[in-house]
């Protein structure tokens, strides 16, 4: 059966914005994957209309390797609670292009979410995307989610 272009387009929803500021990062060169950087979180704030939430706990981070060439390879978990109560852990892996320095090329994710508590199960049906930016001097990335459908 053919697909329809309704069927095959997709659509962003906005969900929210994500804004993390980060730790100065632990760097570890020459690893087999690259150049290794491990930046911790200071904090987060996620804000939308169906989603505000804020960093739970200090376990969240961003374990990025950069390749030879400047490819940024991001692998972010974080713990965040909604402002109702709700416990989500956020996961994505991204990338970015690092060759002309920080801060001066668009950083892209793709956020997925879980949580038990039945008020934002629907968060653990869904697939994001993300469009952000890192700040020249890497304390801060903020991104604009969007739910795909």
């Amino acid at each position: 059966m053919a697909s329809t272009a309704t069927e095959t387009s997709l659509k962003l929803i906005p969900l929210c914005r994500f804004t993390a500021q980060l730790e100065a990062p632990i760097v570890l060169e020459n690893t087999p994957s690259g150049t290794r950087y491990v930046f911790g979180v200071k904090s987060i704030r996620m804000e939308g209309n169906r989603i505000k939430a804020s960093m739970k706990g200090g376990m969240s981070a961003d374990w990025a390797t950069v390749s030879a060439t400047g490819v940024g390879t991001l692998d972010v978990r974080a713990l965040v609670e909604t402002d109702d109560g709700a416990p989500i852990f956020v996961h994505y892996n991204g990338r970015v292009d690092m060759a002309a320095g920080p801060g001066n090329a668009p950083v892209y994710g793709a956020p997925l979410y879980d949580t038990g508590d039945e008020r934002y199960a629907w968060l653990a049906k869904i697939q994001c995307v993300a469009k952000g930016t890192i700040s020249p001097d890497l304390s801060e990335v903020v991104y604009e989610v969007f739910e795909v459908q």
